[in-house]
């Protein structure tokens, strides 16, 4: 476990954002006014790029598993916290799957660990978000797993609540739904935000408050055009923006970060220069499929749908996947998405930096070749694992105005978990005393 303290306090309502990757659902709070406090996060590229840019925050890098309830208040209980964010990987009971038995239950899984730190800072307000193939879950006797989530969450005292968000109905242009789980000490009237946009395809919308979703090419046709292998690392923007989208992700950013294409073969290129939009490899002649692997260039049988599929330039992309990268297709370049134009695509402003490599080679390889220093989240990773800032936002403005009146809550319900808190602090005192013995 490494700690890093960045700073102090600067103001608005403590956040804490736990399993953090890169740091989008935290942006989200963040773009709403609030300080994000501090996070835990295992990766370690994950962890720099949180830290990047966050720099005033108190990161812990480190499996949440190992650490104690010690190093956690030592941490972040010096202060209160107001809200904890969090995504834990629910992969165990994502689905249901036909003897999965104990695993199928959240009480046995990462989930618990989210449990616990709300129960170690006790915040005012929770925010956990997750696949929405977790409301198809059950245990192995049946009960929704939804059901035992919420449950654990009304044991510490919160209301609880429940739904599907779609990215696009927030401005982000991107297919993407995610499942909310939201718990506040008070009871909210509207705990989940209102949608602000739509997808058109070109028509008005019936309501003038709803404004048209922007569609992929409104969110990257601004950047320099590259073709595969060219790029850098930092580079100057060489167009004007042209719609609000571009240029409110522009803000605060002098240059462009992360804008680099991967290096494609000569039969890649001419693969994606055969492929309209919609199309994917296995729309392409015979002679331009991926060979099969270990064949000496015989080509796959195989031919999978959903890889490199040309995105149209005109609508919402597809869900952006920790794989991204080899995915999507370019809209008219031929060449896959640069990190950038997937970080713009999941509504990350031009200043957010990307630490690590671009790419990986399979984390298995890596482990069989010892090859541990980049057994990491790369940049693809820890963008395509990300919740939508804007989506963050919408959702983070929406409960700040409810439940958070001038930055007040009613404190009924806070001072009920003294007691426990006060047990808390007597467990802390006690492992701090024996490591220092």
């Amino acid at each position: 476990m490494k700690l890093t303290d960045r700073g102090s306090h600067g103001g608005g309502l403590r956040v804490v954002d736990l399993f953090a990757g890169a740091g989008g659902f935290s942006l989200g709070f963040e773009l709403a006014g609030c300080y994000i406090k501090g996070a835990i996060e295992q990766d370690l590229w994950a962890s720099e790029t949180f830290l990047a840019n966050h720099p005033d925050a108190t990161v812990l890098t480190g499996d949440i598993e190992a650490l104690s309830d010690a190093n956690i208040l030592r941490a972040f209980g010096n202060t209160q916290t107001d809200i904890i964010v969090g995504g834990p990987p629910c992969q165990g009971f994502s689905v249901c799957r036909r003897g999965a038995g104990d695993s199928q239950d959240p009480r046995n899984s990462l989930f618990m660990e989210f449990v616990r730190a709300c129960r170690l800072l006790s915040p005012r307000l929770i925010v956990m978000e997750n696949v929405p193939n977790l409301l198809k879950a059950s245990t192995a006797s049946g009960e929704p797993v939804i059901d035992v989530i919420k449950g654990e969450f009304r044991k510490l005292g919160f209301h609880v609540y429940h739904k599907v968000l779609e990215a696009t109905d927030f401005g982000v242009p991107q297919i993407r739904k995610r499942l909310f789980v939201i718990g506040c000490l008070d009871p909210i009237d509207f705990p989940f935000p209102v949608p602000t946009h739509a997808v058109t395809h070109g028509q008005r919308s019936m309501f003038d408050a709803i404004r048209p979703t922007p569609t992929l090419w409104d969110a990257i046709s601004d950047l320099p055009k590259i073709n595969s292998g060219e790029g850098a690392p930092t580079m100057p923007y060489s167009a004007s923006a042209t719609n609000e989208y571009q240029l409110r992700l522009r803000q605060g950013s002098s240059d462009l970060r992360n804008h680099t294409a991967m290096k494609h073969s000569a039969r890649m290129v001419e693969r994606f220069a055969s492929m309209k939009s919609g199309q994917s490899v296995a729309d392409v002649a015979v002679h331009l499929r991926p060979f099969a692997r270990n064949s000496n260039g015989k080509i796959s049988e195989k031919a999978y749908d959903q890889n490199n599929r040309r995105m149209h330039p005109d609508r919402p992309c597809h869900t952006v996947p920790a794989a991204f990268y080899a995915n999507f297709v370019h809209p008219y370049a031929h060449r896959n998405f640069t990190p950038r134009e997937g970080a713009r695509i999941q509504s990350f402003p031009d200043r957010y930096v990307f630490c690590g490599k671009p790419t990986v080679v399979s984390q298995k390889l890596l482990a069989r070749e010892g090859r541990f220093e980049e057994k990491h989240l790369c940049q693809y990773n820890q963008i395509g694992n990300a919740v939508p800032p804007l989506l963050a936002e919408a959702v983070a403005l929406n409960l700040v105005d409810q439940v958070f009146q001038g930055g007040q809550i009613n404190a009924s319900a806070w001072e009920q978990l003294a007691p426990e808190r006060a047990a808390y602090r007597e467990i802390q005192r006690q492992e701090m005393q024996e490591s220092s013995r």
